[in-house]
């Protein structure tokens, strides 16, 4: 039986009494080294989710040792105040349960809706991926699975973990898999992708101590949209796969699975069966950006578990497929009714999920090379809000500082124009009034900086790195720090001008104070179209 120390058998049973708060719409990229164009391995997380905590902060080292623990938290980033942990613990609406040893100092990592990146150059992105329950099959693997699951492990927790003490992709995976392995996990399923700049590994926990990894190949692009995407396991290979003890005895004892039924084990389809529009739509949209010359089938129900790209991608290729909601496709939201006349994709109110939402929380892509060395490795380009009108701009959990305006400010509070997501959801809410032309005005607002990014960060990095090579680190430290410190606050003045501006352009639904043009088609669905039949339906 998985052995555990409990504090207390009330914080027990109210933990398990907590809801969790996953996002549940989060889109995930990875990409091998051999397939980027600066040769670093990328993975990436769109956190959509209409609940989530935005504000990020810096956690730095903590000191490790035999008699030192650690607290295991369920729900640790649900609402509380990071900026002075670990002097200060605040777990907001998170409830510490249990503690567990810190045998060795921490790696310093940024802490946000999800922890995301650490200073040895590890980084993540999850997806939780949900059960189809509408068949006699779902139901029984979710009842399972987490009908009497008295697990401990989150998800949250686990990345905090593992970002804590991994210095490769590799050792996250492992760390990840021994805490479900003794505490359980308690969470839905979720993806979890992994670099470190030589490898990428893709990783699932199915709930209670059911799990497995595969590490994908360097010429490989991935996604995972909400749905479990490994879907073989070669037992022989333990370089490129890992797996729980108990992944197939479970399996098999509880009837998903037999040696003898001739189909491949399938983890996936076993423990998290999922047949959704919204995610196969993604997968196939994500891949097709990738990989147009395969001519993927959108009506398909499953997908390659990964695709080689036709080009090696950039940073900027990635950040636009995050932006994507299928353009030029019969699924392209901008065409539907729910649009509007000026194809607003912004809408809550859609005909299929696409992979960029207004809800989204942030947006990180990590760029890690694995011969930048010290403080100038842990590279991730970070934004607020839907990807296809935000900017991306340059950060490292290896700074000393981060302008204010990352930890400040609440959804459930006033708009602050000191608060960094605030002015993003400021500038991408006006743009929903006439999205056709906004979003035109936004691409011209950031590109020219974007593009100035993208050649003076790896000049940064190597100027850095030739700082380090001279024993210099805190002057290397101090450079990305001042770069990236003094380069995010001018976005986040940029972007506010940006927002006053457009909302001068497009106020009352007008450009420029002109009445808007209105295509004939929606004046004809409109003219076609019944009355709110308001109380008379009542």
């Amino acid at each position: 039986m998985k052995k555990f120390r409990v504090l207390t058998l009330l914080a027990l049973t109210l933990c398990l009494l907590l809801g969790t708060q996953s996002a549940l719409a989060c889109t995930c990229l990875a990409v091998g080294k051999l397939a980027t164009a600066d040769g670093s391995t990328i993975t990436t997380h769109n956190d959509d989710s209409g609940s989530a905590d935005f504000r990020l902060w810096i956690i730095p080292s903590m000191e490790g040792g035999e008699d030192k623990m650690r607290d295991l938290v369920v729900d640790s980033h649900n609402y509380g105040d990071y900026g002075q942990y670990p002097k200060v613990k605040d777990y907001g609406g998170g409830l510490a349960i249990t503690q567990i040893p810190q045998p060795e100092d921490t790696y310093a990592y940024f802490h946000s809706r999800y922890s995301f990146i650490n200073e040895a150059g590890v980084a993540m992105g999850e997806s939780t991926c949900g059960i189809t329950t509408s068949t006699e099959y779902g139901k029984k693997v979710s009842d399972l699975l987490f009908g009497s699951n008295d697990g401990l492990i989150d998800c949250w927790n686990a990345q905090d973990i593992a970002l804590e003490r991994a210095s490769t992709a590799r050792e996250a995976v492992e760390i990840m898999g021994a805490l479900a392995d003794e505490y359980l996990w308690r969470d839905p399923c979720e993806c979890i992708n992994i670099c470190d700049g030589n490898e990428v590994w893709i990783a699932e926990f199915y709930g209670l101590d059911l799990w497995c990894a595969v590490r994908l190949p360097d010429d490989a692009f991935f996604v995972v949209a909400n749905r479990a995407r490994i879907d073989h396991i070669d037992f022989d290979d333990p370089e490129n796969y890992i797996w729980s003890d108990n992944l197939v005895p479970f399996a098999i004892e509880n009837g998903l699975w037999s040696e003898d039924s001739g189909e491949p084990f399938n983890p996936a389809k076993i423990y998290a069966p999922n047949n959704s529009e919204g995610c196969r739509l993604r997968e196939w949209r994500a891949l097709s950006l990738a990989a147009p010359s395969l001519n993927l089938d959108s009506k398909a129900e499953y997908y390659p578990l990964w695709v080689i790209p036709d080009e090696k991608l950039s940073v900027q290729d990635i950040f636009e497929i995050k932006g994507d909601y299928y353009q030029g496709t019969e699924y392209d939201l901008s065409m539907e009714p729910n649009a509007g006349p000026f194809g607003n994709v912004l809408t809550q109110v859609r005909n299929v999920r696409p992979i960029n939402l207004a809800n989204t929380c942030y947006v990180q892509i990590a760029n890690i090379k694995a011969d930048v060395p010290g403080v100038a490795k842990p590279l991730v380009w970070f934004g607020y809000g839907a990807p296809d009108s935000t900017y991306l701009t340059p950060l490292w959990p290896t700074m000393t500082r981060l302008p204010d305006f990352y930890s400040v400010g609440s959804r459930y509070g006033d708009f602050d124009r000191n608060s960094g997501w605030w002015t993003n959801s400021y500038v991408q809410q006006i743009a929903s009034i006439n999205y056709r032309s906004a979003i035109e005005e936004i691409h011209a607002a950031r590109e020219e900086k974007m593009n100035q990014q993208y050649e003076i960060v790896p000049q940064i990095q190597a100027t850095a790195a030739a700082l380090i090579e001279a024993g210099k680190e805190d002057e290397a430290r101090e450079l990305i720090t001042t770069y990236a410190y003094w380069n995010a606050v001018d976005w986040h003045e940029k972007w506010l001008e940006l927002g006053d501006a457009l909302m001068g352009t497009y106020m009352w639904g007008r450009v420029d104070m002109a009445s808007a043009e209105v295509p004939e088609w929606w004046t004809e669905i409109m003219n076609n179209a019944p009355r709110n039949p308001g109380d008379e339906a009542a």
